[in-house]
């Protein structure tokens, strides 16, 4: 092995304890998470748990497994994730696919513009009136209070069509040129060389549709006041106001905050599922995607 000097040594000694640190500091809130929802409710109440369990029990699952408003809105965020992660890629990868070709007429100003919200933000407020004028728009065409609204809205991400566009402009023009030759015209363009040969980066950006979409809160909070089409992040805020505002006694074995811990863990199970088997997709993606030649 190469022998390394004294400066790289010591950088690589800082950049990886850095890491470690970043990662337990990452790690941890999802373990005490864990253990909160696996422990009784005299530890829990005491200030006992701090890493594993303590006085282990299952009751808390079990009663939220038991809730029906749980597996309703778990429904409803699976539905909002796959039909708004849909949704949104198709507009996305049509938009990437026509900011990527110079022949595009007014090519550099709509991407000029594309990238200036990226530049500059409007703020919250600006940003909470554009919401509540959008949710208006929707209502005066008749879809109010429903999960739809949640999936056709709020559709499109310019950082995302940043990324699909320069995976685009990495394919090779030849090939694009080979197809027109053979007759290929642009959706068959689209369909037939784009985006096969774009896969890691449309997975990527699918990724970051379907994570925005089963943890979205403040949208769906704002669209939906029937609790049948709250999606699983809002059903967990609204359990944990109706536990803080509570003054029951408690009975049960688990402490009721137990029940909070256990409906978040349950709704990062899944991507903890999912991610690792697009993982190499998601390196590949952000490679092709951010870097442009």
């Amino acid at each position: 092995m190469k022998r390394l000097d004294m400066t790289e040594l010591i950088f690589k000694i800082f950049a990886y304890t850095f890491l470690t640190i970043f990662a337990i500091f990452c790690l941890y809130p999802f373990i005490y998470s864990i253990s909160a929802s696996l422990s009784g409710r005299d530890a829990f109440y005491q200030g006992r748990v701090v890493l594993l369990p303590v006085d282990l029990q299952f009751d808390a699952f079990g009663s939220v497994f038991a809730l029906k408003r749980f597996w309703v809105s778990y429904a409803n965020t699976l539905f909002v994730t796959f039909y708004g992660t849909i949704w949104a890629l198709g507009p996305s990868i049509l938009g990437a696919y026509a900011l990527a070709k110079k022949r595009l007429l007014f090519e550099r100003a709509f991407n000029f513009f594309r990238v200036f919200t990226l530049w500059f933000t409007a703020g919250l407020v600006p940003t909470y009136l554009n919401l509540m004028a959008t949710r208006d728009i929707f209502d005066a065409i008749g879809i109010a209070d429903d999960k739809w609204l949640i999936v056709i809205a709020m559709g499109m991400n310019a950082f995302n069509i940043v990324l699909l566009r320069n995976a685009f402009e990495g394919i090779p023009g030849e090939i694009e040129e080979a197809a027109i030759v053979d007759g290929a015209k642009e959706f068959q363009l689209l369909s037939r060389v784009y985006i096969p040969m774009s896969k890691s980066a449309i997975a990527t950006v699918g990724l970051f549709f379907a994570i925005s979409r089963w943890n979205g809160y403040f949208w769906a909070r704002a669209v939906t006041a029937n609790s049948n089409e709250w999606p699983l992040q809002v059903y967990i805020r609204q359990t944990l106001e109706e536990i803080l505002i509570g003054d029951q006694p408690v009975t049960t074995p688990y402490a009721p905050n137990s029940i909070v811990y256990a409906l978040i863990v349950c709704a990062i199970i899944p991507i903890i599922i999912i991610y690792p088997y697009i993982q190499k997709y998601f390196a590949k993606g952000v490679n092709v995607g951010g870097v442009k030649e």
